[in-house]
């Protein structure tokens, strides 16, 4: 969630509108002469069928990549653990980020290891004035040590969509983009200041599965003042910190960095992320709803919003999903 802009929608964008003239694409006058406009257009399917084979072989292939990547992810995760969240685990916090976890967690609970959830919602690709695009993904987390994949398929046009891949795996963050799963359109590789973006990214959305933000599980809290405290979680020699603030029912509302690391321009900006409509899901209390945004000189600019419509925690990969009520 920490990339936004994909410069080069606007030129493909043009660059489709002038493909939906293929009179002027061939260079015949195709409305006046039957048997030319039949074998253009017999070219043009022939075409389509070619591009769509070769977009699913190429969707085939990206799928069995990012398929080792969540594998690697799950064996490089630490064994799983039988601890349960009991009133200890919270001792000596700051009293809202103690109030947070006794609000959303419940004496016995299982820690979880590792996640698997869905979104469906949308990603803006330019500035305030761009429109949404749909967008729907699958994300896979593990807490030890902290690690995600997110896999998402963002809808440019009918037919036309970008696959990104954006990771924190054994300690290195970095991303992709293509086209039609085949031409790569962005990417970042790790460096520190990838790193260090995509374990943030990690620590705000950790409310997703919030054992992870016990101190047990590596986080230190700091009290700011009654409604809000900060995090910070190092790993790999990696740091990452966010502020995160509370609403008057004791749950997290937003959480806000003054530096991300921003792909677009290689510079650093502050960043925020908003969370609500909680829901009990396998008997945590969990966010459903959220969305992200920089903090430009401009003014705030948003560019991804979704819903979790399904979320599954386990202990371990190898273990049975975590059982309790959900509403």
């Amino acid at each position: 969630m920490g990339h936004r802009a994909i410069p080069w929608f606007e030129s493909e964008r043009a660059h489709f509108h002038r493909l939906r003239k293929p009179a002027i694409l061939f260079g015949v006058g195709v409305e006046r002469h039957d048997m030319r406009r039949e074998s253009v257009l017999g070219l043009l399917a022939a075409l389509g069928v070619g591009v769509a084979a070769a977009v699913r072989v190429a969707d085939s292939r990206l799928d069995r990549a990012n398929a080792r990547l969540v594998d690697e992810l799950y064996s490089d995760a630490d064994l799983p653990s039988e601890r349960v969240f009991t009133e200890e685990d919270v001792e000596g916090l700051p009293d809202p980020v103690r109030r947070y976890f006794e609000t959303v967690l419940t004496e016995g609970q299982r820690y979880v290891g590792e996640v698997r959830l869905e979104q469906r919602g949308e990603f803006r690709l330019g500035d305030e004035e761009a429109g949404w695009k749909p967008l729907t993904a699958t994300q896979h987390f593990t807490v030890g040590p902290p690690g995600f994949v997110w896999d998402a398929e963002i809808e440019l046009l009918p037919l036309v969509s970008v696959r990104v891949v954006d990771a924190y795996a054994a300690g290195e963050g970095f991303l992709r983009a293509k086209l039609l799963s085949t031409v790569t359109v962005a990417e970042a590789d790790p460096s520190p200041e990838m790193n260090a973006g995509e374990l943030l990214r990690y620590l705000a959305e950790a409310v997703w599965f919030p054992t992870a933000l016990l101190p047990s599980a590596g986080v230190e809290w700091e009290a700011v003042d009654d409604r809000s405290a900060r995090a910070t979680i190092t790993d790999r020699g990696t740091t990452a910190s966010l502020a995160f603030h509370f609403d008057d029912r004791n749950r997290v509302e937003r959480v806000h960095a003054e530096r991300r690391y921003r792909m677009e321009d290689d510079a650093f900006a502050p960043w925020t992320g908003y969370f609500r409509d909680y829901r009990e899901r396998n008997g945590i209390l969990v966010p459903t709803d959220a969305r992200v945004a920089w903090d430009l000189p401009d003014g705030e600019s948003s560019y991804w919003r979704a819903r979790i419509t399904d979320i599954d925690h386990r202990a371990s990969a190898s273990d049975p999903p975590l059982v309790g009520e959900d509403d």
